[in-house]
């Protein structure tokens, strides 16, 4: 057995910075390289993807990140997770064995896929069973949006991946995992950590959500001494060093930017907490509170002392649908007096919308640099330089939401004066994909595991 296992995080979204995966295995001694793709609306534009080519559904940009790793892992054994299977993680890792063909790799780089996560074809079958995949935050039942519904995946945990690595395979697609199961498996693999062992398996856990943001943990968008954070032009990404009895250390390589310190790292693991007391995953429920951190040295943070618990008996499901049309424009108005500028052509533009009969079910105004981010200012200099327009609807009439898009761009010339930032021409019509949470039971979702060369 091995006395530490390194896990170094590559992607923390889909859009992360291309470079990383390459510096990562590139930098210095890594066993896994963990890269992690998708979020709850990721997965309804692979949906659409691949309704519209079913060779598609999977975050393209990992074939890329294959392609710049492939020496390591044919070379030096560094082996990849990465859950940028989507919707269509079979045609993702056919993708990558083409790719390894294309290399001279052909044959030499095993690929597991795990499949099962997808819920979409089994929808009507559930409901009629009996489940009600009710919204966890409104308890509605799924049946009254079930026509727009998009794409529904359950989150599953890293027991599929660890019986990918088991059969040989040194790179590891998955549909919907959870985020941290892709930092979790290797170390359950490497460790042989038992089903039951709560405490290993929720350092496990915690390991991963430290990881799973990437460079976030280790000085990007870092809110504490922001100023502070040295070279984030050449940022290191998070290393996880683990050791068999489930404390770690999270570092970075040598020469790279970037902090890794205990504010670094506290800062990560308050990133979309709910009870610190009970994250849930498919594995385990692990206790935040019981989190311990230290500094270790320089860029290197020890944790240790974590808890946890038996998991619950239900998967949670990312359910994404379809909620309406959307268009959004913008106007920018310069001083003097930009902000009085930026409301009248607000209420012009409204007047003018009035007029033409046009309703929607939303009408939405911003001025940014007054009114936004933060809500309104409680006093508004007079001396503002800019202010943007932001100006948006939303509603189920696609022809009311293409008529507004044609009467943003008049304001130019017969709106108030000092207006420039037309950015992007008119308003482009965008569908609105909204997120529906559930639960259902886990026995209702069964994963396969297929490995090919």
């Amino acid at each position: 057995m091995k006395q530490v296992v390194r896990v170094a995080a590559g992607q923390g979204f889909w859009g992360d910075w291309l470079e990383a995966p390459r510096r990562q295995v590139e930098g210095g001694p890594v066993d896994y390289l963990m890269l992690d793709y998708l979020a709850e609306v990721t997965m309804s534009i692979l949906q659409k993807q691949k309704e519209r080519d079913p060779r598609m559904g999977y975050a393209r940009d990992f074939i890329g990140a294959i392609d710049s790793v492939l020496p390591a892992i044919t070379e030096r054994g560094v082996r990849v997770i990465a859950n940028a299977g989507g919707v269509n993680p079979v045609a993702c890792a056919e993708a990558v064995r083409d790719l390894a063909a294309s290399r001279g790799a052909g044959g030499r780089v095993r690929i597991g896929v795990v499949t099962g996560d997808d819920l979409l074809p089994r929808i009507d079958d559930l409901i009629a069973r009996g489940h009600a995949l009710a919204n966890m935050d409104t308890g509605e039942p799924l049946s009254i949006v079930r026509d727009r519904v998009l794409s529904a995946n359950a989150y599953i945990g890293s027991t599929p991946i660890v019986e990918a690595l088991g059969r040989g395979a040194q790179v590891v697609v998955t549909g919907r995992s959870t985020d941290t199961a892709l930092t979790m498996a290797p170390l359950r693999f490497e460790f042989a950590w038992a089903p039951d062992e709560w405490n290993k398996l929720a350092a496990g856990i915690v390991a991963g959500h430290i990881i799973e943001c990437g460079a976030q943990c280790s000085g990007g968008n870092c809110l504490l001494d922001w100023r502070d954070i040295p070279d984030l032009a050449n940022v290191g990404y998070p290393i996880v060093n683990a050791s068999p009895d489930g404390t770690f250390e999270i570092s970075k390589h040598p020469g790279t930017g970037g902090r890794i310190s205990v504010p670094t790292v506290t800062e990560q693991l308050v990133y979309e907490m709910g009870d610190p007391h009970s994250y849930i995953t498919p594995d385990v429920i692990a206790d935040f509170t019981t989190i311990r951190l230290e500094n270790a040295g320089v860029d290197r943070v020890r944790v240790f002392g974590i808890g946890g618990r038996p998991p619950t008996d239900k998967l949670k499901v990312s359910i994404a649908y379809r909620s309406g049309l959307k268009a959004v424009g913008t106007l920018v108005y310069v001083w003097p007096d930009a902000l009085e500028k930026a409301q009248l052509a607000d209420r012009v533009l409204r007047e003018r919308l009035d007029r033409l009969g046009l309703r929607f079910e939303k009408v939405m105004s911003e001025f940014v640099g007054a009114s936004a981010t933060h809500g309104p200012l409680a006093t508004v200099p007079a001396d503002l330089p800019e202010v943007q327009l932001r100006f948006g609807v939303r509603g189920d009439d696609r022809a009311a939401v293409e008529r507004f898009t044609r009467e943003l761009a008049p304001l130019v010339l017969n709106g108030p004066p000092s207006v420039t930032g037309f950015a992007g021409g008119r308003p482009k019509v965008e569908e609105i994909v909204a997120y529906w949470p559930a639960l259902i039971d886990k026995t209702e979702v069964k994963t396969s595991v297929e490995v090919i060369a």
